[in-house]
């Protein structure tokens, strides 16, 4: 994808498209289901705080997100087969940045009723399902917040889920633009512009939140910037 992006196109042989679409797709489900997981440690982080320690153990996490990974390797498979038995005659032209369900649909010629309906149950399975429970753990979440008597504990309790919240917004708001609405109400450049928010910016972000938000982090990176500025003021002395 990187490769495309950067050449304004290429080449890319049908094996390595469905082995692109098969990693893309794993990779998404995979991150419904790990930012599902993250709002239920939140929720039990803020809602039951003296039970956190003992929910959340090591091994319940690990287990957690091999379980996530399973789901999403497992899933996919089914539909990277249907959809690879699909006859792909009308043009060999994939108007996107990668392999995608939509462009590869609209370039089949023979029926895609099968693909269609394994695409639906797995959004409603692995998409709307962890939504849901996002949506409630997060409901609780801002009701037990709202209990909190002190404006510093509120805000404590909200910093707490702020960043895994602020990328379930840009990545779940993405994903259903996308995916939710009809083809003909989305643009093709609207639709690659979003798919590249999903696919390549919320990764990018992803660290940037999460780490910064840690205190030891934040404390190296001022650091560094202090050393750098440091460096530019004795270079500009130097040739002064």
């Amino acid at each position: 994808m990187l490769d495309i992006l950067l050449n304004n196109g290429a080449a890319i042989t049908f094996i390595a498209c469905m082995t692109q679409f098969y990693f893309l797709c794993a990779s998404e489900i995979f991150e419904c289901l790990l930012l599902t997981v993250m709002s239920y440690d939140r929720y039990v982080a803020i809602c039951n705080p003296l039970r956190y320690t003992s929910v959340m153990t090591i091994d319940y996490c690990v287990k957690l997100v091999v379980m996530s990974w399973t789901l999403g390797f497992v899933s996919t498979v089914i539909v990277t087969i249907t959809l690879s038995m699909l006859v792909f005659c009308r043009t060999n032209i994939i108007d996107h940045f990668f392999c995608d369900t939509v462009p590869l649909l609209d370039i089949a010629c023979s029926d895609a009723f099968i693909v269609h309906i394994e695409m639906c149950l797995l959004s409603i399975a692995l998409v709307i399902a962890p939504t849901i429970i996002i949506i409630k753990c997060y409901t609780n979440i801002i009701i037990n917040i709202l209990r909190i008597p002190s404006s510093t504990g509120r805000q404590k309790a909200f910093s707490t889920c702020s960043s895994h919240l602020i990328v379930v917004s840009i990545f779940y708001w993405t994903l259903f633009s996308v995916y939710a609405f009809p083809p003909k109400e989305l643009s093709s450049t609207i639709s690659k512009i979003l798919s590249l928010l999903y696919t390549m910016f919320t990764p990018l972000i992803n660290p940037i939140i999460y780490s910064l938000r840690n205190k030891d982090i934040g404390k190296t990176v001022q650091e560094m910037l202090n050393q750098c500025r440091t460096l530019k003021n004795r270079k500009k002395q130097t040739y002064s």
